[in-house]
């Protein structure tokens, strides 16, 4: 199962230029700034713009190549933009049963009870759209595209519009349907924190190409990219709750390589998990060190050493186990420590985020 898209299209003052081969099943984040070319991929995707050169293939069915192209209308796609663009003279469930009503009924997939659960959306069946709150709305409009029963579901920066609140409310129902659909999400962002939570695939984009395509955690931790996360720049584990201590609220989780503990977020024993280690949380010893409030301390490997966004910054990638870390210092300290590549050492990591 694949997704190839190959694109190429310009115009005045942009091109995009882009061959990518990625996985036909989880969430493919389209991940850079504003300009780099990740909407008009999107909609190059989804027919509503037609490349000067193209080619889309989505689990082995041909969407365009060559002469031919499917208008979007005959796409099997859902695509949800950054405004929800709902019917305002219809309710939610009338939205919704637009949605559907586009299918014909053998050929639906997904059941409208299933999306109302999963989208925590039953108690606003009866109200119009002007009477929903921004989360809500986006809430809806993904119901909609899902009830087309898609082949491919592309979003085009859903959160952009939501405040912090709003977005944190509405993160949990997209993890939701990263979990229970078995639906190919191509997800527009240029935030780090929807991309940790979200995304299994990541795709970095600067100027019209993709300058780097693969599994989230390997490629955050690059070096060699103009991903400019500054002080966002940071990796993200997959890990498993293996123990907990609820006199302290804590949890122990477990990744390739080592365990960390984190706090206690109420998953079970057994349960995957994402923690997200930020670089300017991780500092370096040459011996372990006791005697500090920092609960984790691990022995890791340097990898590269590489400047920062500023001059007197540098910005570490190490190895626990099989598990890549960063870590920010001075160029002094690193110096001081004379870090280079394949020197053990001891990393201390101060704050732990547990995402999902």
């Amino acid at each position: 199962m694949s997704i190839q898209a190959c694109f190429q299209h310009s115009y005045p003052g942009f091109g995009l230029d882009v061959a990518l081969d990625l996985p036909g099943k989880g969430v493919t984040a389209l991940f850079g700034p504003s300009g780099c070319g990740k909407t008009t991929l999107l909609r190059c995707m989804a027919g509503l713009t037609r490349a000067r050169l193209g080619q889309l293939t989505v689990n082995g069915a041909v969407w365009q190549s060559g002469s031919n192209f499917m208008p979007t209308h005959q796409r099997p796609l859902g695509y949800v933009f950054q405004d929800a663009n709902l019917f305002q003279h219809l309710n939610v469930r009338r939205n919704l049963m637009y949605g559907q009503q586009r299918v014909p009924a053998a050929e639906r997939r997904i059941e409208l009870d299933k999306v109302i659960d999963l989208l925590g959306i039953g108690h606003l069946l009866e109200r119009l759209p002007q009477g929903l709150s921004g989360g809500e709305r986006q809430r809806v409009a993904i119901a909609r595209a899902l009830l087309t029963s898609p082949r491919l579901l592309l979003m085009d920066e859903p959160l952009a519009a939501l405040d912090l609140a709003r977005k944190n409310e509405f993160l949990p129902y997209l993890e939701r349907l990263h979990d229970e659909l078995d639906i190919p999400v191509v997800y527009v962002s240029h935030a780090p924190d929807e991309v940790a939570r979200l995304a299994d695939t990541l795709v970095v984009m600067q100027e019209g190409w993709a300058v780097a395509v693969g599994p989230l955690t390997e490629t955050l931790a690059r070096l060699d990219l103009p991903i400019h996360l500054g002080e966002d720049a940071g990796v993200v584990l997959g890990a498993r709750v293996v123990e907990r201590d609820t006199a302290w609220h804590l949890a122990r989780v477990e990744f390739p390589g080592g365990s960390l503990w984190v706090r206690d977020g109420g998953h079970a024993l057994g349960h995957s998990v994402r923690v997200r280690i930020l670089a300017r949380d991780v500092s370096i010893a040459l011996q372990p060190v006791s005697g500090i409030s920092i609960q984790n301390c691990l022995s890791a490997v340097v990898e590269q050493v590489a400047g920062d966004y500023h001059p007197a910054l540098a910005l570490l990638r190490l190895r626990i186990g099989e598990s890549p870390l960063l870590a920010r210092l001075t160029q002094r300290s690193a110096a001081g420590l004379a870090l280079e590549p394949g020197k053990q050492v001891w990393v201390q990591i101060k704050a732990v985020a547990l995402i999902g």
